[in-house]
């Protein structure tokens, strides 16, 4: 615990949130990453990050250097003109 910031770090210890009716909590269907780009292929990319979640680590690697990939694809479409 840190005593600048006595609750730091507790929620990752403690257990799953209550719902009001005293249910447990369900995560959402589909992890947000943001409000969106305005450009679908950017968004198609960054949808990819949603795969984080459910990877074990050792996969995270992987899963970011083939959005970035993506993205960097796009953005030299956008550089040579290519709408």
């Amino acid at each position: 615990m840190d005593e600048e910031y006595p609750d730091q770090g507790t929620a990752e210890r403690a257990g799953p949130a209550a719902a009001p009716d005293g249910g447990e909590l369900r995560p959402a269907a589909e992890p947000t990453l943001g409000p969106p780009t305005g450009d679908d292929r950017v968004d198609a990319a960054m949808a990819g990050l949603s795969r984080l979640a459910g990877a074990p680590a050792e996969e995270h690697v992987a899963v970011l250097e083939e959005v970035h990939g993506r993205l960097r694809d796009i953005l030299g479409e956008v550089n040579e003109g290519t709408p």
